[in-house]
């Protein structure tokens, strides 16, 4: 059984792809009058049930209405329950869309709730034009900001005849923008039509449209009928999506299979002797998309990447100064709250009257460590919630660390990549501080200062690029090189 500190930032993407899977809230643009009526007609109530490598792990509901306090307006009423398997542990997750859309299924308000076993959040906004305001509660700490859109924010759900007609012939693609309640943030993804295909369904073959959608890098499909419904979704994480009657896709039975241990990257060669400074690694990477691979210790010449050990710094003279002068390594950001009063008052407690950053870092690290407890959480961390509630797994550490150091004026990034655990990399997140005019990278997961030379950062910034590292899932391969 893993430990409570293994590398579990690749929850974020299982939260993600579940939100694309369960939420089909595209914003085509130009959707026209015909395309409309046809939404209209789709009114009714669908079932889908989640599942995970062949094992049926929960469900989805989702119901189109009449709005009856408004002429042809309509009621959106998107419901779901997963069981996941985490550590080998069952944890439900329940999610709970509503929205209020207009006679063109343009979005007027929202409501959306999610709920895991260590983590809660609300979620309420209006729209004025293209411009949506909200506000997001975890119960410990309350965001509200807006998001701009280039046309008012539309809802499709998962009916979707207008693609049949936009993109008709294979080959045909399409840019298209969607709102995500989860993460409250704005999405950009290309849908792309391969053709007819047959699909093997609970013993049946359907002949279904195929069309793929590329998010971050991932990829997910889905198969149309010739009415526009979605009868089937798959993500790189594994999750199946497929339409079913209402006593198949509520007869949840099991969690499933460990999440983490499904997707962890074996690797081939010989590990490295503890003392060894370096370490080279061929590495087999998915096409079109770019990863931060260089810097901070890391160099990538063709396939091959070589990460170099430098001590770190017991004193710090300079940072912001020629590569540390990055406004987004110090700014504050919606989950990365470095300029809240309850953050710099804590990161001022810990270093008490130590002017030195490097100890400065040391001490900051030693203190998430300690205080947040070792747990799972299935959600998206922000780092005052991760104070408060004390308890989290990478991705919480990661994100406290990053406000706290940034509250006091040392430039801190969150690396998103994948590091050794019992002969498997599992997908994680760590930090890095730039001392000196250098990055160095630190753990505060397992206390390691420097992070070892078997942290693979792909990655750095905030959930934007963290999701990144879902278009690896089932697509990256490590070998180990010799020192020869």
């Amino acid at each position: 059984m893993l430990n409570r500190t293994v590398q579990t930032t690749l929850l974020l993407i299982w939260i993600a792809l579940i939100g694309i899977l369960i939420r089909r809230d595209i914003l085509i643009p130009e959707v026209q009058t015909e395309e409309i009526m046809l939404l209209q007609q789709a009114r009714q109530e669908h079932y889908f049930g989640v599942w995970f490598n062949d094992k049926r792990i929960g469900y989805v509901v989702e119901r189109l209405l009449p709005n009856p306090e408004k002429k042809n307006g309509f009621i959106i009423d998107q419901q779901a329950l997963i069981n996941l398997r985490v550590l080998n542990t069952i944890q439900p997750v329940s999610m709970h869309l509503t929205g209020d859309l207009n006679n063109q299924m343009q979005l007027q308000s929202f409501s959306f709730n999610f709920s895991s076993a260590f983590y809660q959040m609300e979620a309420s906004g209006k729209v004025t034009g293209n411009r949506v305001d909200f506000t997001r509660d975890t119960g410990q700490t309350i965001i509200k900001d807006r998001i701009v859109f280039d046309r008012p924010p539309l809802l499709p759900l998962n009916q979707r005849p207008w693609l049949l007609s936009q993109l008709p012939s294979p080959g045909d693609k399409g840019k298209v923008s969607f709102f995500d309640p989860l993460s409250l943030e704005p999405r950009a993804a290309t849908i792309e039509y391969h053709g007819l295909d047959k699909q093997l369904i609970h013993g049946r073959v359907y002949t279904l449209h195929h069309y793929s959608e590329r998010f971050s890098g991932m990829r997910t499909n889905f198969y149309l009928d010739d009415h526009g419904k979605i009868i089937k979704e798959s993500s790189p994480a594994g999750f199946i999506f497929l339409a079913e009657p209402k006593f198949k896709a509520t007869e949840i039975s099991t969690a499933g299979d460990e999440l983490l241990q499904a997707v962890a990257v074996p690797y081939s060669g010989s590990l490295p002797e503890k003392e060894n400074t370096l370490v080279r690694y061929r590495l087999s990477l998915p096409d079109g998309v770019q990863f931060d691979l260089d810097g901070g210790g890391q160099q990538l010449n063709g396939n091959i990447l070589t990460l170099r050990s430098e001590p770190f710094p017991q004193r710090a003279t300079t940072l912001s100064t020629g590569q540390c002068n990055e406004p987004a390594s110090l700014g504050a950001t919606r989950y990365i709250q470095a300029d809240h009063p309850l953050i710099r008052q804590t990161a001022k407690e810990v270093i008490g009257m130590v002017e030195d950053p490097a100890q400065q870092v040391r001490l900051l690290a030693d203190f998430v460590h300690k205080t947040l407890e070792k747990r799972p959480v299935l959600g998206l961390p922000d780092a005052l919630t991760s104070l408060q509630a004390k308890k989290g797994d990478c991705n919480e550490h990661a994100a406290l660390f990053a406000a706290l150091a940034r509250s006091i004026g040392i430039p801190t990034e969150i690396a998103t990549g994948v590091s050794l655990y019992r002969n498997k990399f599992y997908y994680h997140a760590w930090n890095e501080v730039c001392l000196n005019n250098s990055w160095h990278g630190l753990d505060t997961t397992i206390n390691q200062i420097p992070a070892g030379l078997l942290h693979i950062r792909f990655g750095r910034g905030d959930l934007d690029q963290q999701l990144k590292i879902g278009s690896l899932l089932g697509k990256l391969s490590i070998e180990i090189l010799s020192e020869e």
